[in-house]
């Protein structure tokens, strides 16, 4: 054991507990960067992971970042240092290396120690890339979720009937969850809807939500604005349901791989507390399943996990060749979705994705016509009135129309070189272009579209406008309209996609939505 003074280094290091060490006194313990130590300080024991810095700290000092000073150790305070002893934890990361499968208490040790920072990230990468080569079977499915759930808080509603829906993402353009949790809770069914934030598309629901009202609020919060209203679309991030996911997205982003995909949505389902789930599964070029065959597989995987967990969960196969709607980009996606729901505009692939998904839900709680009953909701008003409750209560302007919500005044267009219709369109290279230009950071960055699959389009015509809040962006677009073609158009298809004269640089595409 070693005593050391504190010295509090004053930065955050994204939730890993860091202790940073001298090199003369990490020798003299016998550790280097990225071992596990002890701090003790009278009854107050802390686990800590290791930096070794001659720059950041002296002989015979400790440097505490932010995440371990949760219990306000004051600078040159004397506190006792010793090696911790070796975490299980890495014994069942390691099995799992080795292709054997865990069983619940190791999934939860391992769980509870990444929560708990006392795993580096490169032993946390080292289990997602298991996870990923190995496979993950449906019981260790099952047990990550609940271990998520287990290291997790818990959303507590006294209802018998709670539904939910989540999408696996892939489709540009699909604001659904604005439009679905006012008819849902318009009906009289409780939907606390918690989103996502973009992680590699234009705009995660989250951020669509945040043009019209707040969405980063506590368990609390959200309880008492469901509680009033029915619904909420809240940002998950801030309720901390399932911790752990946040931690192995920063892994599975980087390394473009997601094998966490089942547990990761179940887990934030049972947080919420719900009992019947649809999910949104995209089929298409350009989206994270290819083929309707995958998403029927994918689908019983799911309904499958959904029986083990206590939640009746059903699977919308929906088509994902195109955009939904005309819009991509937070600002633009919730001024349509608003213009809908006020039925200023009829956008009939949006209103079809809805009602259909929403259908589903209301059939599930025992009504029948489930997608006529949510069409009616929309038509009538009550769906944009839920909305407008919602929003007030979760701290927005009830009274925002659609041109309150502010789009990037820069602007470049994509014209069609040939007459004839629309034959195609890119997701993934459409979302590229959001992004280019600021999507979803910059929230009135995004694509208007005013042409689909099959409309006609004469030489010359506009196909869409790609707008940015700063003009600069606008550069980086223009290079990729050059470079790619996200939309196809002619008189006919052509049977030649392209040519191939040397080896090609494949650029994979990676999605991964929460």
């Amino acid at each position: 054991m070693m005593k050391l003074r504190v010295k509090l280094v004053g930065f955050s290091t994204g939730g890993k507990p860091i202790a940073v060490l001298n090199k003369y006194d990490a020798g003299e313990l016998g550790i280097r960067s990225s071992d596990r130590i002890v701090i003790k300080y009278g009854k107050l024991e802390l686990i800590a992971i290791t930096n070794v810095s001659d720059r950041l700290v002296k002989k015979g000092e400790i440097g505490i970042c932010e995440e371990l000073n949760h219990v306000k150790l004051k600078e040159n305070t004397e506190i006792d240092i010793d090696v911790a002893s070796y975490p299980t934890s890495l014994q069942f990361i390691r099995n799992k290396l080795k292709g054997r499968k865990l069983i619940f208490e190791e999934i939860l040790a391992i769980v509870k120690d990444i929560t708990n920072g006392y795993l580096s990230e490169i032993e946390v990468a080292a289990f997602v890339t298991a996870l990923h080569e190995s496979g993950l079977d449906l019981d260790e499915a099952n047990s990550l979720t609940l271990a998520m759930v287990e290291t997790g808080k818990r959303l507590q509603l006294d209802k018998k009937f709670i539904a939910d829906k989540h999408s696996i993402g892939g489709c540009a353009g699909d604001k659904t969850t604005l439009l679905l949790v006012p008819i849902i809770a318009a009906a009289g069914l409780t939907i606390p809807k918690t989103s996502s934030r973009a992680i590699t598309s234009a705009g995660g629901t989250a951020d669509r939500a945040e043009c019209l009202m707040p969405v980063e609020i506590d368990l609390d919060q959200m309880k008492r604005v469901v509680e009033k209203t029915n619904g909420c679309i809240v940002w998950g991030g801030s309720l901390h349901l399932a911790p752990a996911d946040d931690i192995f997205i920063q892994v599975e982003y980087p390394l473009s791989i997601d094998p966490l995909l089942l547990p990761s949505i179940m887990s934030k389902k049972m947080g919420v507390g719900a009992t019947h789930l649809v999910i949104d599964i995209p089929v298409g070029r350009g989206t994270k399943v290819k083929t309707i065959g995958d998403g029927n597989m994918l689908s019983k995987d799911f309904i499958e996990l959904g029986k083990r967990v206590g939640i009746i969960t059903q699977c919308a196969i929906t088509y994902g060749e195109q955009p939904i709607g005309y819009t991509i980009g937070p600002a633009l996606e919730a001024r349509e979705s608003l213009e809908i729901l006020m039925r200023k505009k009829t956008i009939p692939d949006v209103i079809d994705k809805v009602t259909n998904i929403a259908g589903m839900l209301l059939e599930m709680s025992g009504r029948e016509n489930g997608k006529e009953v949510a069409l009616e909701i929309l038509k009538s008003g009550k769906a944009e009135n839920k909305l407008r409750e919602i929003i007030y209560e979760q701290g927005g302007n009830a009274e925002v129309k659609p041109e309150n919500i502010t789009v990037g005044s820069y602007g470049t267009d994509f014209v069609s070189n040939n007459a004839g219709c629309v034959l195609w369109m890119d997701n993934i290279a459409l979302l590229e272009l959001a992004r280019a230009a600021g999507a979803p950071k910059d929230k009135g960055a995004g694509i208007q579209l005013y042409k689909k699959l099959g409309d006609t389009v004469k030489k010359g015509e506009k196909v869409f406008t790609v707008y940015s809040e700063k003009s600069r962006k606008l550069n980086r677009v223009r290079k990729l309209l050059e470079e790619s073609k996200p939309v196809g158009t002619g008189s006919r298809m052509n049977m030649l996609i392209h040519k191939v004269k040397e080896i090609p640089i494949t650029k994979r595409t990676f999605i991964l939505e929460r």
